[in-house]
């Protein structure tokens, strides 16, 4: 028996830390090929591995991945305490943090969405963090909610307003206030803007990638040749937008006189946001 444990004990301590290594290093690289290739069901236990080896920042990261594996399964309520855990265990990855934090913004703000709104303080509750860009997230995020709770949202929207340089997180700003409170950015309690007022000249669409406070991808295009576009339609499109109930011919002509504002905003599963407005 002592035999057998001293040639046990010579193994491990030559066997070590390249072999160990380099089979933890495979267990790394298999967790990130299945996220990547959109596996999330086989990348979670594979994260789950990694972070039950229990060694380093690695392992520490794993919890992240494992939430994110959640989310894209949609298992948004596991994924938000997933996260936590994550969160909880103070990780020193910044970028990570990040992440984490506007990640269960946005599944929060998407849970009360759907009638679970014990989530929402969650989401509350990021407006009153540290750090810029997941106050921001959250009031734009917040926003989007029934106008009675988007209005917690408003002080940082403000302060994006009075402090920010990035022209499109002004812009949402500014868009979200007016969603919230068409006299939002006048501060006059006068109604609301009047025909004939400044008509809006330009089409914006933004592409933002999950948590990213700033777009991927930015189009600007003239409200002149949208309108431009529409008048050339076939015929037969432009039935088929009569029968939609929308006026190819007039479209732009009177959306444009409406002055700014939120065309739609788009969310994808995995978290992606697209937002056309006019102004």
């Amino acid at each position: 028996m002592r035999e057998r444990l001293a040639a046990l004990m010579l193994a491990a301590l030559l066997l070590p830390t390249g072999a160990l290594a380099q089979a933890d290093a495979e267990k790394l690289r298999a967790a990130k090929a299945l996220f990547f290739d959109r596996q999330y069901a086989q990348a979670r236990e594979a994260w789950q591995e990694v972070r039950a080896a229990g060694r380093g920042a690695d392992a520490q990261a794993a919890l992240y991945w494992v939430a994110r594996c959640s989310e894209s399964l949609s298992e948004s309520e596991r994924a938000l305490g997933e996260y936590a855990e994550y969160l909880a265990a103070k990780p020193a990855d910044r970028a990570l943090v990040e992440e984490a934090k506007t990640s269960r913004v946005a599944l929060a703000v998407k849970l009360e969405k759907a009638g679970k709104t014990h989530h929402a303080a969650v989401a509350r509750d990021a407006l009153a963090d540290p750090n810029p860009t997941v106050r921001y997230f959250a009031a734009l995020q917040v926003a989007s909610l029934a106008t009675e709770a988007g209005k917690a949202a408003v002080p940082v929207l403000r302060e994006i307003l009075a402090k920010e340089k990035d022209e499109d997180l002004v812009e949402r700003a500014k868009l979200a206030l007016v969603r919230l409170d068409r006299r939002a950015l006048s501060g006059a309690a006068s109604p609301a803007p009047r025909r004939g007022a400044r008509e809006a000249s330009w089409v914006r669409v933004r592409i933002y990638e999950k948590g990213a406070s700033r777009p991927g991808v930015s189009i600007n295009l003239p409200v002149a040749l949208a309108d431009l576009v529409f008048k050339s339609l076939p015929d037969d499109a432009v039935a088929d937008l009569r029968k939609e109930g929308y006026d190819a011919r007039t479209f732009w002509e009177r959306l444009k006189k409406t002055g700014p504002a939120e065309i739609l905003t788009v969310e994808g599963d995995d978290g992606e946001r697209i937002q056309v407005w006019i102004e």
